[in-house]
């Protein structure tokens, strides 16, 4: 991996703005090669009490900084990722596995966060209430929580990172990050372009690790820790929150999903297929709001079903560094044996392999990608998230049978359908329980909407004007003697 600013691979933690080296160390592993990328900085509770100390202190000046001058460091902080998002982009790939295409839209993605939460620092409003007292004023402020805490996923490193650090950052908080073990790289990198941005020190940390259970239990446990921000699945979600219950965390949780994708008889089929094979297939499948359902009205079915497994048929497999590859490795050997169960699942209980359907012939981590028909509402893959490139097909009758089917889940992050009926695109949009909803499109992230699910698929939103309020704190002030 050659770069152009070279200083951007770091693998020391980042701390008080200091690269902090530690007793032990692991290996970041390239998912396409199976070779080892760098050797990172294995911190333990210790550095996570270092790195808390740190931004306590960092915090008490932080707080009280001018929001232009947040905007100011945060839009820097932006322009220095987009300058330098080849290099970025190259980091991502070697350690994530995902196409460089991907993996530079990803990165001007999460500068997006900088920027975006940059400009909304300077609208964090309050209010004045007609106080029923006499002589006397109600206001209503709204100040920075204090410390906060976040832990990342290794499907979107740098993306997962900006959502959460953006908006605390710009809020007055100081932050304590710690990103998966499979992607450290991506995450210290952005500590290197903090500095050169102007940001202080200990405002934000980064402290990789292989101990994800201790760094997580400390973050939980700690009581100046004041917020704990997570995006991953929802068991281990659910064991933050237990670990998080006697210190009253603020938290955000981003957690696991099991997204449906609609398509009605009235829909533009062939739009329908291009947005279906982008939101199923992008990250190799590895994504929380992914296609895991694909419903078609059986009038279409076949249609459907044949567009489909074409488009999917010419995607091309491969080395993400390598030009023209839509879909990389996936991240571990674990992946790969889900992707298989499922598969395997499907097909004993009456499921049919149009293509694809076993890994690939590069042999590792890469797998065929695959579509699945005759689907049905007994097979794992209708409740379980796949996390791989495995399309499912079912069909369904009308509109009350594919809202019944979609809606029998304990998640709700996204869903997606098309139809050009807008009576019935109210209603459905409306009647599905999922915190977004796509219509007539199959991508729905951008920085400027609130993006989070409802049941148990998490708590809170990120991104948009909504995002800056989970590191915000409400305060009641009330004047008398007026």
């Amino acid at each position: 991996m050659k770069l152009k600013n070279p200083s951007l691979l770091q693998t020391d933690a980042f701390i008080d703005n200091q690269w902090v080296k530690t007793g032990k160390t692991f290996a970041v592993l390239n998912p396409a090669t199976g070779e080892t990328v760098a050797n990172v900085a294995d911190c333990g509770v210790e550095e996570t009490k270092h790195a808390i100390k740190a931004a306590e202190i960092a915090f008490q000046s932080w707080q009280k900084s001018n929001v232009k001058d947040r905007a100011k460091v945060l839009k820097k902080w932006h322009d220095l990722m987009l300058a330098n998002l080849e290099d970025l982009a190259a980091i991502m790939t070697a350690e994530q596995g995902k196409p460089l295409a991907e993996a530079r839209g990803e990165i001007a993605y999460a500068a997006s966060f900088l920027e975006w939460f940059g400009e909304e620092a300077k609208r964090a409003y309050g209010d004045i209430i007609p106080s029923p007292i006499p002589n006397s004023r109600i206001m209503v402020i709204r100040q920075p929580i204090g410390v906060c805490a976040s832990i990342t996923p290794w499907n979107f490193p740098s993306a997962m990172l900006t959502r959460k650090a953006g908006p605390a950052i710009a809020a007055g908080c100081s932050i304590v990050s710690k990103p998966a073990g499979e992607t450290p790289l991506s995450a210290l990198a952005l500590g290197v372009l903090a500095i050169e941005a102007g940001l202080p020190p200990g405002v934000f940390n980064v402290i990789p690790s292989s101990r994800s259970s201790d760094i997580g239990k400390e973050l939980c446990s700690n009581p100046v820790v004041r917020k704990l921000s997570f995006t991953g699945s929802t068991a281990v979600g659910k064991i933050l929150m237990r670990q998080s219950a006697d210190t009253i965390k603020k938290l955000s949780l981003e957690l696991g999903g099991n997204a449906p994708f609609i398509v009605f008889e009235d829909a533009n089929i062939d739009k329908a297929v291009e947005a279906a094979i982008s939101c199923k297939f992008r990250n190799a499948g590895q994504t929380c709001v992914c296609a895991n359902r694909i419903y078609i009205q059986e009038s279409i079915y076949e249609e459907f079903a044949e567009k489909f497994t074409a488009k999917a048929k010419m995607l091309k497999v491969g080395n993400g560094a390598e030009q023209g590859i839509n879909l990389g490795p996936l991240i571990s050997e674990k992946a790969i044996q889900k992707v298989q169960e499922h598969i395997q699942d499907a097909v004993a209980k009456g499921g049919k392999v149009l293509l694809g359907g076993k890994p690939h012939e590069l042999g590792g981590l890469f797998f065929e990608q695959t579509v699945i028909g005759n689907a049905s509402k007994n097979m794992l893959v209708a409740t379980d998230e796949t996390f791989g490139p495995m399309a499912p097909l079912f069909r369904f009758k009308d509109e009350a049978d594919v809202m019944a089917q979609a809606n029998d889940t304990i998640y709700g992050l996204a869903a997606y359908f098309f139809s050009a009926d807008m009576a019935k695109i109210w209603r459905v949009a409306e009647g599905l329980e999922y915190g977004m909803v796509a219509v007539n499109t199959g991508i729905l992230s951008t920085e400027v909407a609130p993006f989070g699910g409802i049941k148990q698929s998490g708590l809170g939103r990120e991104g948009s004007k909504y995002g800056l309020d989970e590191y915000l704190e409400m305060k009641y002030i009330l004047i008398g003697g007026l």
